[in-house]
């Protein structure tokens, strides 16, 4: 009966050691896979995290460029609207008084045409006035020469369709063609601008004709 109950006792403790023995295992052998599973989980964190960190980086770094290009576009604007109003000051001053240059003109031409028409006369009152209208014209001239109004009166120079207006064409054997024989009313130029072309003749090759309009 002792030996029996001994050998009870003796099986049930190889029965309870070998659960343990095979608890013991399925732990072991669960705990690697565990550890897999956390380990890969936290890989694949660390990757989506980095994912994340790069698209948002390459998202700021393009809108950072685009306000570049906005910057360096608008400076360029900036720039330009700069040059524009440089240019245009630089305009008004040098060309400002184009209006009334022109307009005074024609009161350049009549104290030329007075005195034309006086020239040659030796009557002393209009002697005396000839060289009034001459004194009159020369303070003109020189008083527009000053705000860089120059005359063209290109008697002898060639012809230049830019400055010269021609009326007309005049055989010559002393002078070479296309060169400025006379001029029939003078030009004046502002700062290289034309405000009137001389209205000339011009000079051509001897042929049988006498003299042809333009």
């Amino acid at each position: 009966m002792a030996d029996q109950k001994a050998g009870e006792h003796e099986h049930k403790e190889q029965d309870q050691q070998e659960q343990q023995e095979q608890v013991s295992a399925e732990q072991r052998a669960a705990e690697p896979q565990d550890k897999g599973d956390a380990s890969s989980a936290e890989v694949s964190g660390e990757e989506l995290t980095l994912e994340q960190a790069r698209e948002r980086l390459d998202q700021a770094d393009a809108a950072a460029a685009a306000h570049q290009a906005d910057i360096l576009r608008l400076h360029a604007d900036m720039q330009n609207v700069r040059r524009r109003a440089e240019q245009d000051v630089e305009k008004a001053h040098k060309y400002g008084q184009e209006k009334l240059v022109s307009g005074l003109l024609p009161v350049l031409d009549n104290l030329e045409r007075a005195l034309q028409a006086v020239d040659g006369d030796e009557d002393a009152k209009l002697t005396a006035l000839r060289q009034g209208v001459e004194l009159t014209l020369k303070s003109f001239l020189d008083c527009l020469k000053k705000f860089n109004v120059e005359v063209l009166d290109p008697v002898g120079e060639p012809f230049d369709p830019q400055y010269h207006q021609a009326m007309g064409m005049q055989e010559s054997s002393t002078a070479e063609p296309d060169t400025v024989l006379a001029v029939m009313q003078k030009g004046y130029s502002l700062n290289s601008r034309v405000l009137r072309p001389a209205m000339v003749m011009v000079s051509r090759a001897p042929t049988e004709g006498v003299d042809v309009k333009a």
